[in-house]
């Protein structure tokens, strides 16, 4: 599978792409990785260990004269996102990706492509089997399940670690180069709400808001993209006067990603049906028009259907929908300090209901670690009001900016060395695990990098060819220059 990979420059790195294609690595199931990772590491000589959660470490040691510069540590995470588009049959347990090339950039197949953080893995391979590289001591380390949790980096061994240096390769635009990110918490909110039985008077409505283009809730946030969720609570709302009651939903796969689709089931009077159908599709139009050129594949249907089980009394389900109408989603303030930067966010990421039974999970981000626990705050408050308990989970440091730091200053002298530009210096409004690390090694020099990978977190996820070739010529510079 995916044999024209290896045709691609440079070789060394799509090669071992290759392999993270071919072998299934959604968030949590990263094992059959790993094995693959050291008996690849047994064959190449390479000393490899694990700590107790199980992030893998490989070591090189330094090339012929460089055994006393500052140890690197090549650093990214094993896991994809697992996202497939409606109609496509993948099973992400045990199908590979399947690619192909188009007008200079790579996709996958309706599935997530995992160049994030696939390509950064494969550099860091790369760097590890070529003897040819001129570098001090190495170590690789590959986390697991950053994607779902950052759970790799939060159980992350201390003391563990030997490098003075670390280079995150998670990193999605060419040309820039990263210095500090947002930390952020999970919000969840769990609830058992009162139901009622339908009566004969009811019927069923099935909707679905579909079409929509994802993407990434950090790096895409501030683009004019839809919420899959935001925009389906609004229908619910406007049929709350023709009686419908919420019956189940579904909305969203993963809190960090932009939800795409969302879905729901709502009964009502029997004799408004014809009338919430046709407002339906007068929203539709609006919804579009809203959207605008960016998302244009919004498509929003309603069909009648049967529905067999109870559905929330009316009261519950007005007080569900106003609540999550009135949830914060999106861009919550621009940063005072970096022009262009989100500062504060939060996405609407996953929402169900069934049986009463309501579930959300929202990720909330920000430069400041105050503004995290306000926005968590907001919904403990908000979600209180009905009477459910909001709740933070797997919360985790940004990085704090070091604009002097040695590393960054080796990474813009080759950039303009090699590339004849200057690079562009940027703080992430995304969940970088370099936070996390650092809180752990606080002596760390960190900077991120990598190629141009657009739509990450979603089927549209695609990555640059010509990006990647200036990625690993400016990989194999960099660890060059700081050999001495």
């Amino acid at each position: 599978m995916n044999e024209h990979l290896e045709t691609l420059d440079p070789a060394p790195v799509w090669r071992h792409f290759r392999t993270l294609c071919n072998t299934p690595r959604p968030s949590g199931e990263e094992a059959a990785l790993v094995a693959t990772l050291e008996a690849w590491a047994d064959a190449q000589g390479l000393a490899h260990d694990r700590d107790a959660f199980g992030n893998l470490r490989i070591k090189k040691p330094a090339s012929p004269g460089s055994e006393n510069a500052p140890g690197v540590i090549l650093q990214g995470h094993l896991d994809m996102v697992a996202q497939a588009n409606a109609g496509t049959l993948h099973d992400f347990s045990r199908d590979p990706i399947r690619t192909y090339v188009e007008a200079g950039w790579l996709h996958a197949d309706g599935t997530t492509l995992g160049a994030d953080n696939g390509l950064g893995v494969a550099a860091a391979l790369a760097v590890l089997e070529d003897n040819t590289l001129t570098h001090g001591p190495l170590e690789a380390l590959f986390t697991l399940e950053e994607e779902t949790s950052m759970g790799g980096a939060l159980n992350l061994a201390e003391g563990w670690l030997e490098g003075a240096r670390l280079i995150n390769l998670d990193s999605e635009e060419r040309g820039e180069v990263y210095i500090g990110c947002a930390g952020g918490s999970d919000v969840v909110v769990d609830a058992q709400l009162p139901t009622a039985a339908i009566s004969a008077e009811e019927r069923g409505l099935e909707l679905a808001l579909t079409g929509l283009k994802g993407g990434h809730s950090g790096m895409d946030i501030h683009q004019p993209l839809g919420n899959a969720n935001r925009l389906l609570v609004r229908v619910l709302r406007m049929l709350e006067p023709l009686g419908a009651r919420l019956a189940a939903y579904s909305g969203g796969t993963l809190r960090n990603a932009i939800p795409r689709e969302a879905f729901a089931t709502v009964v009502l009077p029997s004799d408004s049906v014809e009338a919430a159908m046709a407002q339906v599709k007068t929203l539709e139009e609006t919804l579009r028009r809203e959207q605008g050129r960016l998302d244009n594949g919004l498509t929003l249907t309603a069909a009648p259907a049967p529905f067999d089980g109870e559905a929330l009394t009316h009261d519950a389900s007005a007080m569900l929908v106003a609540t999550l109408h009135a949830a914060p989603c999106g861009v919550e303030r621009m940063s005072a300090d970096v022009p262009g930067v989100v500062e504060t966010s939060n996405n609407l990421g996953v929402v169900s209901l069934s049986a009463g039974r309501f579930h959300l999970c929202a990720l909330v981000r920000s430069l400041h670690d105050s503004a995290v626990t306000a926005m968590v705050d907001r919904f403990q408050a908000l979600f209180g009001l009905m009477g459910a308990r909001a709740r933070a989970e797997h919360g985790y440091p940004g990085w704090v900016p070091n604009p002097e730091g040695e590393l960054l200053a080796a990474f813009k002298a080759q950039h303009e060395s090699l590339l004849q530009r200057e690079p562009g210096v940027k703080v992430i409004h995304a969940g970088l695990e370099c936070g996390i690390i650092g809180s752990k090694y606080p002596h760390l020099d960190m900077i991120s990098f990598g190629p141009s990978i657009r739509g990450a977190h979603s089927p549209d996820e695609r990555v640059e060819l010509a990006s990647v070739t200036e990625f690993w010529q400016m990989l194999k510079a960099l660890l060059a220059a700081t050999a001495r």
